[in-house]
């Protein structure tokens, strides 16, 4: 196998950015979801007289799609303090709106803390302020704020942590080298840190075009897109559609170093499903509800892929994985690396999350 796509997305929900190579961290791909968007809603009955903070997801949100997002140097590169995000929004009225350029590396001194609460997993975050607010809220019609992870982290829950995960396995048997060195919390060093960020559970997900064929082959006349599915990685050559529902582990050797012995490797271990939403039927050229089959996807998936019982009325589309940073040699990803299937499991795994779980 091979990887095709490499994606992250700075801010939360909005479009990904693809990447030809890029770092890996136990925490994710650099800049992966540090930033998260916040719906305001001012209750004037609530005791404190503060307003409530709605976290915004594309499931939710679907005008979240309109949001296009691109990593761009600043300067001569070789200060990482200089790395932007590029947000453009697509929707009607987009003129006039311009281009919003968001620090990826903040200064967070004298930034508002807020309390942040993603699936159950709570964390701190900080306020961007004003300027950026504004520009979202501008385009979205409504008050939104957005927030900075900065150096917290949120807890993984349930058995999504390998660590937990072997538990209950055993209970049942560039220039982007160059920005990532001031990032936080990206160092293989910290082995076994299982925080996440504002990803949903896990720093990674991994899908197949093989399986991507699968659902593009139940609409009529049209392909589905796979940025739709959000993934971080994507491969090719599976040897079959939803054969990674038995994933438990993958080795990526990198094409840069193909024949170097012992090889510049990467272990990701591969720990449950991802169970689908209706994010999958957005239709991303409007930030609307998809019409005709681009809006039956999810129940067209629920015929036969409610193959997870932790999600029993969810279909499955990808895996979650962390870095195994033990068996890491490489600080390195990029496309057409190769991947070979380290570990498989004898039954699909069963996803347990608190509140995700039905």
């Amino acid at each position: 196998m091979k990887i095709t796509q490499l994606y992250t997305y700075p801010v939360k929900s909005l479009r990904g950015v693809p990447l030809p190579i890029t770092e890996v961290g136990p925490h994710g791909f650099p800049y992966d979801r540090r930033f998260m968007l916040l719906k305001v809603h001012h209750d004037d009955t609530s005791p404190t007289k503060q307003p409530r903070l709605e976290n915004m997801l594309v499931g939710h949100f679907d005008e979240m799609a309109l949001f296009l997002q691109k990593i761009r140097e600043r300067g001569d590169g070789k200060n990482s303090d200089n790395a932007v995000v590029e947000v453009r929004y697509s929707g009607v009225g987009k003129e006039g709106k311009g281009i919003l350029e968001v620090p990826l590396v903040p200064e967070i001194e004298g930034l508002d803390v807020v309390d942040v609460e993603l699936h159950g997993s709570a964390t701190k975050a900080y306020r961007m302020g004003e300027i950026y607010d504004r520009w979202f809220s501008s385009c979205f019609g409504y008050e939104v704020v957005l927030v900075y992870l900065g150096p917290h982290l949120r807890s993984v829950l349930g058995n999504l942590a390998p660590s937990a995960a072997d538990k209950n396995t055993a209970a049942s048997k560039s220039w982007l080298t160059s920005i990532t060195s001031a990032m936080p919390n990206l160092g293989l060093s910290k082995v076994g840190n299982e925080g996440i960020t504002f990803a949903d559970v896990a720093p990674y997900l991994v899908v197949t075009e093989e399986s991507l064929r699968d659902v593009s082959s139940r609409l009529t006349n049209e392909e589905m897109d796979i940025t739709k599915f959000r993934p971080n990685i994507v491969l090719s050559g599976s040897p079959a559609a939803y054969e990674e529902d038995f994933w438990g582990g993958l080795t990526v050797t990198s094409c840069m170093n193909p024949g170097e012995v012992g090889g510049s490797k990467i272990e990701f271990i591969l720990t449950q499903n991802c169970a689908r939403c209706k994010s999958i039927n957005v239709d991303y050229s409007t930030g609307k509800p998809g019409v005709g089959e681009a809006g039956t996807i999810l129940k067209k998936l629920m015929r036969d892929r409610r193959v997870d019982s932790g999600t029993k009325y969810s279909p499955i589309f990808g895996r979650y994985a962390f870095l195994n940073a033990k068996e890491t040699s490489s600080t390195t990803i990029s496309v057409d690396d190769e991947v070979a299937v380290s570990k498989r499991n004898e039954t699909r795994t069963v996803f347990n999350w608190t509140g995700l779980t039905n």
